[in-house]
Parts: C-alpha cells; sequence; structure tokens
C-alpha cells in the first residue's frame, strides 16, 4: 500500500522529545500520524470539572501546535471506545502498523490486549515500547525470579542494573527521525463536546533545579516550605520523561531523590506482578478487618473537618488544588485507616477522585502501606500521632494556618475522635482479626 502509515498512540506520554515509542513510529520508514483517545471508559467516572482532563486537552493543544508549525501536520484526537476507535481506523484501509508505549495498570493492560487482537485480526502489527520507566515488570528481580516486595533490596538490585549511558540515552528528535503524515482532516474535540469544563485548579510546573534536588532530603518534609518538585503530575502524563528526571537526580550528590523515583517503579512493579492487590490486601489475613466505616466521619475527613489540625491542613488543601505534601499523605491516611478504623480503599477512591498525580500502583501501595496491609508495610500496631507531627513537621504551624483558617478560633471543630482511645480500639480491632 503506497499511501499507508503508521499511527502512534499517545496515552501517558503527552511530549514529542524523548518519547520512545513515537521514535520507534517514525523510524518505520512510514509517515506517521499521531492520536489521542479520551477514553469513555475512564472519563465517565470523572466530575465534568477534572483539573486532571484539562491539563491532558492542553497539553494536546501544545503538541498539535507544534505537529502544525514545525511539520505540516496535526494530532488526531477521539472520543470514545479505543476498540471502536481504532476499527474506524481500520476501516481506512491504510494502518501499515500501530506503535504505542506501554501501560502496566490492570485496565490498561486489557485495553491494550483487546486493541492487539482487533489489529492481529486485520494483519496489522502492533509494537509497544518501554518509556515511564527505566526498569519494568521483571527486569529488577530476586535472583530465583521472584518479585522484591520489600523496597530496600529492591532499590540496591535496581542501582546495581542501572547504567546511566544506556539507560539515559535521550531518543533522536522528532525531525531526524523520520516524518509525520500530512494533507488529511485531523479530528479535534473540545472539553465542552466530550461533557467537560474547564478547571480552575492548574497543574503547577515542576521544578528540577539543582538547589531543589540538593536540598532535597532536608526540606521535603516540611509542607509549609515549598520544597517538592511537583513532578507527580509531569510523570503521570509524561510531559517530562522519566529519563530527564533521572538525569537531574543523579547530577546531585544527594541520592534521596532518585530514590523516590525509584519509589515510583517498585509500586508499579508490584501492581504488575500482583494486579489483584487493587482491591484486595496484600497481606491477605488484612482482609478480615472488622471496618467501622462510619459515613458521617468519612465525611468529616474529606472536607478537612476532623478537629486534628495537620489532618484537617491535608485535606483542606487537596480539596483546593488537587495536592497534598507527601508528609501529609501519610498522616491522613493513617489516621482514615487507623483512628477511625475506615477502610483503606474509601480512601484510595478518594484521592484517585481528587489528586493531580494520581498513579494507581503508587496510590494502592501507599494506601495499603498505611493500613498495615501491603508491602513493606509498618507494623499495624505503629500509628501516627496527628498532634505530635505537628510538632515535628510544622512547628510554627504555618502550614496549618495557611489551610485551616478558624484554627485558632471558637468555630473550629472538637475532634472527632480521642487520640489515646483510638490507638487502643485499633490495636485491639486489628489483634482480633490478624491473630
Amino acid at each position: 500500500m503506497a499511501d499507508s502509515h503508521c499511527i502512534f498512540w499517545f496515552r501517558r506520554d503527552l511530549r514529542l522529545t524523548d518519547n520512545k515509542g513515537l521514535e520507534t513510529a517514525l523510524k518505520s520508514g512510514k509517515p506517521v500520524l499521531p492520536i489521542f483517545i479520551f477514553d469513555k471508559a475512564i472519563l465517565e467516572e470523572l466530575p465534568e470539572e477534572d483539573a486532571r482532563v484539562s491539563f491532558i486537552h492542553k497539553q494536546l493543544c501544545k503538541i498539535s501546535e507544534s505537529l502544525k508549525n514545525d511539520h505540516k501536520s496535526g494530532l488526531a484526537v477521539f472520543h470514545g471506545e479505543p476498540e471502536a476507535i481504532f476499527k474506524r481506523l481500520i476501516s481506512e484501509g491504510t494502518v501499515a502498523a500501530v506503535y504505542t508505549n506501554r501501560d502496566y495498570e490492570p485496565y490498561a493492560r486489557k485495553r491494550d490486549q483487546a486493541v492487539e487482537a482487533l489489529l492481529k485480526e486485520n494483519d496489522i502489527p502492533f509494537h509497544t515500547c518501554k518509556d515511564q520507566v527505566i526498569f519494568e515488570k521483571s527486569e529488577v528481580v530476586k535472583d530465583d525470579g521472584d518479585p522484591y516486595v520489600v523496597y530496600t533490596p529492591y532499590m540496591k538490585k535496581w542501582k546495581e542494573h542501572f547504567e546511566p549511558e544506556k539507560h539515559l540515552q535521550k531518543t533522536d528528535s522528532v525531525s531526524d527521525a523520520g516524518d509525520f503524515l500530512r494533507d488529511r482532516d485531523f479530528p479535534w474535540i473540545s472539553l465542552e463536546d466530550m461533557g467537560f469544563k474547564p478547571s480552575e485548579i492548574e497543574v503547577p510546573d515542576y521544578d528540577l533545579s539543582t538547589s531543589l534536588i540538593d536540598n532535597y532530603e532536608d526540606t521535603r518534609n516540611f509542607p509549609a516550605k515549598d520544597g517538592t518538585s511537583h513532578l507527580g503530575p509531569h510523570l503521570r502524563f509524561g510531559t517530562i520523561s522519566v529519563r530527564q528526571a533521572a538525569k537531574k537526580a543523579l547530577d546531585s550528590e544527594n541520592e534521596t531523590f532518585l530514590n523516590e523515583l525509584i519509589w515510583r517503579e517498585f509500586f508499579m512493579q508490584i501492581l504488575w506482578h500482583y494486579p489483584e492487590t487493587v482491591n484486595n490486601a496484600f497481606k491477605k489475613k488484612y482482609d478480615r478487618i472488622p471496618w467501622r466505616n462510619k459515613e458521617e466521619e468519612f465525611e468529616k475527613w474529606k472536607n478537612g473537618n476532623t478537629g486534628y489540625q495537620l489532618v484537617d491542613a491535608g485535606m483542606r488543601q487537596l480539596n483546593k488544588t488537587g495536592y497534598m505534601h507527601n508528609r501529609v499523605r501519610m498522616l491522613v491516611a493513617s489516621f482514615l485507616c487507623k483512628h477511625l478504623l475506615i477502610d483503606w480503599r474509601w480512601g484510595e477512591a478518594y484521592f484517585a477522585e481528587k489528586l493531580l498525580d494520581y498513579e494507581q500502583a503508587s496510590n494502592v501501595g501507599n494506601w495499603q502501606w498505611a493500613a498495615g496491609s501491603g508491602v513493606d508495610a509498618a507494623p499495624y500496631f505503629r500509628i501516627f500521632n496527628p498532634m505530635t507531627q505537628v510538632d515535628k513537621f510544622d512547628k510554627g504551624r504555618n502550614y496549618i494556618r495557611q489551610w485551616v483558617e478558624e484554627v485558632d478560633t471558637d468555630s473550629y471543630p472538637d475532634k472527632i475522635v480521642d487520640h489515646k482511645e483510638a490507638r487502643e480500639r485499633c490495636l485491639e480491632t486489628y489483634k482480633e482479626a490478624l491473630n
């Protein structure tokens, strides 16, 4: 077919630079049609002003503009079920191959299997590339081939395998690699067409400055300081490559930042090997815990009205901005599971709805850690004290005052539960269920 072309399917890699799948497609020798599909199955779960949908749409506008200006080409954007969209594209009869970057979440794996089967029926190859991680699947495992379920030995093996020259090699620039399809009608869709509105919440730019990374260990635990990179959403949606982030981390003598990138990959390989942990406790006996699951207490936790200042500040920051400082995330998660005895899955689902940087592997992994039911988990009897956490991490109460304006007034709510009583109740409940 003289006029056949390849398709590159954007998903979690919304950039034209250092994009493994895109480069591979461009090197195929055929012109490339770049596409993005707003997946109905994912979108129907989301509120109409979802900040992540707005962010994705904005990035697609940038990519489209760049393709138009630099390559006289464009980006085809669809809204529907991926399988149905590919049926449409195949029916045009000119698709030679489809390229994309791998996604490791359970839903994505099923979706890709269905698309691959459809393409195979039509004798169209489906090529997938590793792009959003340095190591994937079983590339870092124990000597006997079993997956690691404890972070520290995984991290050490990750570093043993890591070769910067090999793993941080940047892809060719788009212009050098090949050419895009031109002279074509590129379908487009607006937020409004899909039933969404632009969000007032903006995804902040990331900060990978040398000073931030060099001081990361000293500043990252204090929520009143702006000592974090805000890299999460950008890695999640691929507006930056993980290779670029890892290279910045290597340029610093402080390994803490690189270790955080490795945590992300640790949780990704856990989800790959144990996809059932999305709904089930990794340590199966923890599914025996009789959660109290009081709706009214869950509402108070969600809205930042528990009477515990640091917990409330974190939840209000999340609701207002789509972001919560990581140190505070640990506290609010522990508080929900341990103080209120509410199922970690409730908290995980709420974070999934609100977090700009929501990534299923890390979210599930961290929530199970908080509940004590996950891999590498803290023992269940370690329960954060919400008052001493203030003394340790927000002593001047600057972060608290920023998010809980009425904190020092009579209108601030009473404590939802007594810390000592809640702690004892938790220990008793867990002990009974697990023995």
